[in-house]
């Protein structure tokens, strides 16, 4: 008889103060929480006009989360908002269970989908250094349930030392990082004087991994889920005449957890040099514009030249005629796709030649 996993049960909260983003930020939580394996009992939304310095809600709306996780019989709580170690403190005594902050989620799905030496370093890195002021509330968190989300990866090995240990180990992950990124650099320098790239990039979940599948037969793992791809993955294409190094990165999400941003400083270097930059659009997701906001705003900060972006519409099959009419156009050229089904790949491929032609 097979043993059947047995997933925790998740209560989700999702605070807002503007109307408009409430169904966005509540969807996308969700995403998270199935994305690490949780089993979403129930996602409340609310209305915040201050912030209560002690427990981030009126103990009002605190005590009704409480009554409501207890009738549930949710095994955690999850805000999608960042949490002081105090914060954390209080509503974890008052609720009864483990809670935890969309932070720590993200570094819960990180800590499990991570695969390179590189990437499994950075994570620990980065829970170290959320952990850190927060390492009272972690610990009571461990006590109360030593494993499941929020408690994967280094948190769970590394709550009971001291916060000396864990400044030790901060720098010791620094110091073999940085000998890992030199030799990155190294080997990146030395593939970009010998062939172009194109990244891909975009929103989390809208099919990069899919379509590097598609263009470069690559087998690279896709799936239905955020952040199914941690890890920076490259794949050699010989098309028309022209070699060139496909790249599939990380995704963007909204509010990524500035530890991640850093930690995760080799999909940006790999942004910031390619030839061709396809930004990857989910064109089915109601949400679509916002999230090509959220990669712009990345684009202009690394100072990404427009001209090597191809917008790349993903999922149009899934829309009809009308609809894909109505899609935004950007100052980029642009493709309309459906990586699954193959469709226009051919035509998506021959732009990047001609725009790798455009750049040599």
């Amino acid at each position: 008889m097979e043993n059947k996993i047995v997933k925790e049960k998740a209560y989700l909260v999702c605070p807002y103060v503007d109307m408009a983003e409430q169904e966005y930020r509540s969807k996308e939580l969700e995403l998270l929480a199935t994305s690490a394996l949780l089993d979403v009992v129930k996602c409340n939304v609310f209305l915040v006009k201050e912030v209560n310095a002690r427990t981030y809600f009126g103990i009002g709306k605190v005590e009704q989360i409480r009554d409501e996780v207890a009738e549930l019989n949710a095994d955690v709580v999850i805000f999608d908002c960042p949490l002081t170690g105090s914060q954390l403190r209080n509503l974890n005594e008052i609720i009864g269970i483990k809670t935890i902050d969309r932070t720590m989620l993200i570094l819960d799905i990180f800590a499990g989908r991570a695969k390179s030496g590189e990437g499994k370093l950075q994570v620990q890195l980065a829970q170290l250094k959320y952990t850190l002021p927060r390492l009272n509330i972690m610990n009571a968190n461990n006590n109360r349930s030593s494993t499941g989300v929020g408690m994967r990866g280094a948190s769970e090995t590394k709550l009971e030392l001291d916060k000396r240990k864990i400044q030790e180990d901060i720098a010791k992950l620094e110091k073999e990082i940085k000998e890992i990124e030199k030799h990155r650099q190294t080997t990146r320098k030395q593939r970009l004087t010998r062939t172009k790239s194109v990244a891909l990039v975009g929103y989390t979940n809208a099919g990069k991994s899919t379509l590097m599948n598609a263009i470069a037969k690559a087998g690279t793992y896709a799936d239905d889920r955020l952040f199914a791809t941690l890890d920076v993955l490259t794949k050699k294409v010989w098309d028309n005449g022209i070699e060139y190094v496909l790249i599939d990165t990380v995704g963007f999400v909204r509010n990524l957890p500035h530890e991640l941003m850093y930690a995760f400083s080799a999909t940006l270097e790999e942004t910031l040099d390619a030839t061709v930059l396809l930004m990857v659009v989910d064109a089915a997701d109601p949400h679509k514009y916002e999230q090509i906001e959220v990669v712009e705003r990345e684009f202009k900060r690394l100072n990404i030249d427009p001209n090597k972006v191809i917008l790349v519409y993903n999922k149009i099959d899934e829309l009809n005629n009308d609809e894909i009419k109505q899609l935004k156009s950007y100052p980029y050229d642009c493709c309309y796709i459906g990586a699954k089904t193959q469709k226009n790949i051919i035509q998506l491929k021959q732009m990047i030649v001609e725009k790798l032609k455009q750049f040599s």
